[in-house]
């Protein structure tokens, strides 16, 4: 089916069991909001739902929700053992497990269920110490997950509930193999309860749906466009060696109060780090290769305030709720509309406002006809006012160069091929 819900439900409306409703109350949710209002109904009377969401929405707590709801509500099977988990939710990657883990902590507070997360990079005597304590609801990346599994640490075949939550990103990271290894793994369809979110709903997230869950009923909440209501966009025309004085002119007049850079590749968005620092502009790097620990120490310090700036490649552009984002700029403009809509929600989040503000350099304003064919709108531009650049700034020192590898014979320090002498563990480096 596919609808547009007019009127917003009020939580405190829906007959959930009163754990729940406390924890609803304790995160301060009042209204349903478009997704939740429609996916919420279809999943307290136990139906299975294929969801079409983009980020922001409310999708994670409608999934939650739902979750509780069933497992409070239905008592275990008699044959369950301490170690087979009830729930299983899987996320794409390690940054959107841990956020829908600590929105499950929130919400779940007061049903006693128990949680587990799992996700690689680190941690993983700890994580797995988790599951054999026992568990009830089981969030994580893929990877990570079967390892666990094929090492029977935990049971799938008394699964009550399964989520996919993004599940087009599942595909884009190449996961869509692990899914389908884990949902076979679970209890029939008919016996469980089982939910999918995806930003869209083509005709291979739909293919997995049937495949994997009993007659899904398709929701589609389709916003008069693409992009959150409160983001104001602006796009400039820099020439390439305008857009570090432009950053940080627009960095000494706005004032952000926490903000998000994104940048195309690694080595760019280390070079607008190091132009922030060096002027006044407190800035952190999140990019593909920090490891895991040390990511979520900066997630943890960027939400506390310690940072202003966030410079980041796309590994931050999906899954990451940070609160209180107010500014989002593209100092590179992505490859394709749907990762320009996916950068943009990091802000306006929860009814805030936002600005997004975009540079369409000689590098990357080729892109910007797909992303408005995909808006299907023209983004408001501005021109670059000269008083505007910041003409002052002091240069940047050199970052040291790491030492390049040796094409005949692998790194000049020794040893043949990767550094390490192996390839990184699949359950440590993608999820």
């Amino acid at each position: 089916m596919t609808e547009t819900v007019q009127d917003t439900p009020r939580f405190d409306q829906l007959d959930l069991p009163e754990p729940v409703q406390a924890g609803i109350r304790a995160t301060g949710f009042e209204t349903c909001t478009p997704i939740q209002a429609q996916t919420l109904p279809i999943a307290l009377a136990g139906h299975d739902v294929a969801g079409q969401a983009q980020t922001g929405t409310g999708k994670t707590a409608a999934f939650l929700i739902a979750t509780f709801n069933r497992l409070l509500r239905q008592q275990p099977s008699p044959n369950r053992r301490p170690t087979d988990v009830r729930a299983l939710i899987l996320a794409p990657t390690r940054e959107l497990a841990i956020q829908i883990h600590k929105d499950a902590e929130s919400l779940g507070a007061e049903t006693g269920l128990k949680l587990a997360l799992a996700y690689g990079g680190t941690g993983y005597d700890s994580q797995r110490e988790q599951l054999e304590a026992g568990a009830d609801i089981l969030i994580g990346t893929p990877g990570r997950i079967i390892d666990y599994f094929k090492q029977k640490v935990f049971g799938l075949k008394h699964t009550e509930v399964v989520v996919l939550d993004e599940a087009d990103r599942m595909f884009d990271l190449g996961f869509i193999k692990d899914v389908r290894f884990l949902m076979r793994g679970c209890a029939p369809a008919s016996e469980r309860l089982s939910m999918l979110f995806s930003a869209t709903l083509s005709f291979r997230v739909m293919e997995l749906a049937y495949e994997h869950m009993n007659n899904p009923e398709k929701v589609q909440v389709e916003a008069e466009t693409l992009t959150a209501d409160r983001v104001r966009q602006v796009i400039y025309y820099p020439a390439n060696d305008e857009k570090i004085p432009l950053l940080l002119g627009l960095a000494r007049d706005l004032k952000p109060e926490r903000a998000i850079v994104f940048v195309n590749t690694k080595h760019g968005a280390e070079k607008v780090c190091d132009w922030l620092n060096v002027n006044d502009q407190k800035a952190a790097l999140l990019s593909g290769d920090v490891p895991q620990n040390k990511r979520s120490q900066l997630l943890e310090h960027f939400a506390a305030g310690e940072y202003t700036y966030l410079v980041a490649t796309d590994v931050a552009a999906r899954g990451l709720h940070i609160p209180a984002v107010t500014h989002v700029f593209n100092f590179d403009l992505p490859q394709s509309g749907e990762d320009y809509v996916h950068r943009i929600g990091r802000t306006a989040r929860a009814g805030a406002e936002g600005d997004a503000i975009s540079f369409g350099c000689e590098d990357s304003a080729f892109y910007l006809p797909d992303i408005e064919s995909y808006l299907g709108e023209r983004i408001p531009t501005a021109s670059v006012d000269p008083a505007r650049l910041f003409q002052d700034a002091v240069k940047p020192k050199p970052r040291p160069r790491k030492p390049r590898d040796d094409r005949r014979g692998g790194p000049r320090s020794g040893g043949g091929g990767r550094p390490g002498g192996s390839r990184p563990q699949r359950s440590g480096n993608r999820g």
